[in-house]
């Protein structure tokens, strides 16, 4: 269906499974390549009921751009850091999503910082939300090209889209359109709520998905009621903040 390129997006599907991995790994739940001199991040919102004092954040995930290349990568930036707080939060900041635990986001360049990185993270004071604590795990990457929501489509292009998902699943389970999972790059899943593209607030572009968590047996991950939690940056400036999405 060759009128579905224009609307193509790079992605890389990561296949996660447990491992031991170590500060200059990728990984999810690993140890992360943190300069010795750089303070480490705690949340900086109450948790809900009170528990914990603005705790220290947890590793979620370090990507290395020579184990997944591909367009998301800024200039001179190799390294994607992500933390999180190990609570949820019912009244979270500007661009923080619901119920979810407040996301940290940093960008590196791995030569900057090989040589002192912090030798251990302070520990979580309490956690109460063991689904936040994810187990190191490894991955390899899978490359597609991912698609949109057939609603994000022109309407002329939605029957042949269907029939196509049908004629490779008698059942019609769509494995071309918002590929869901760990994924770099790609297009959002839509399944809760209509299709929308939230807009980065300094300079009113709209924004790309970067990152999507999911829920997921293998590190111990769960997000809302078995969801996904999407990342969404400006694809103009990579020091914009970025916006947070619970589906």
């Amino acid at each position: 269906m060759p009128e579905l390129a224009p609307y193509g997006r790079a992605a890389a599907r990561l296949r996660v499974e447990r491992g031991a991995p170590g500060v200059a790994d990728s990984s999810i739940g690993g140890p992360l390549l943190w300069p010795a001199d750089e303070p480490w991040p705690h949340c900086r919102e109450p948790a809900v009921d009170g528990h914990g004092d603005l705790p220290a954040m947890v590793p979620l995930a370090q990507i290395h751009a020579r184990d997944v290349p591909g367009p998301w990568w800024p200039d001179g930036m190799d390294v994607l850091q992500l933390l999180w707080c190990p609570f949820e939060h019912w009244d979270p900041p500007a661009g923080q999503a619901d119920l979810c635990p407040v996301v940290e986001l940093r960008w590196r360049r791995a030569a900057a910082h090989a040589g002192a990185p912090l030798a251990g993270p302070p520990e979580p004071s309490e956690c109460w939300e063991p689904e936040y604590l994810p187990e190191p795990c490894v991955f390899t990457a899978e490359y597609l090209v991912d698609f949109p929501y057939r609603e994000e489509l022109p309407p002329e292009l939605r029957p042949a889209l269907r029939q196509l998902i049908l004629g490779l699943d008698p059942e019609g389970k769509d494995g071309i359109t918002r590929v869901s999972g760990w994924k770099l790059g790609g297009w959002p899943t839509w399944h809760l709520n209509h299709p929308h593209t939230p807009v980065c607030e300094p300079c009113g572009r709209p924004t790309t998905l970067l990152f999507t968590i999911a829920s997921d047996d293998v590190p111990g991950i769960q997000v809302g009621r078995w969801g996904e939690l999407r990342l969404f940056t400006c694809p103009a400036d990579h020091t914009h903040p970025f916006t947070a999405d619970l589906h």
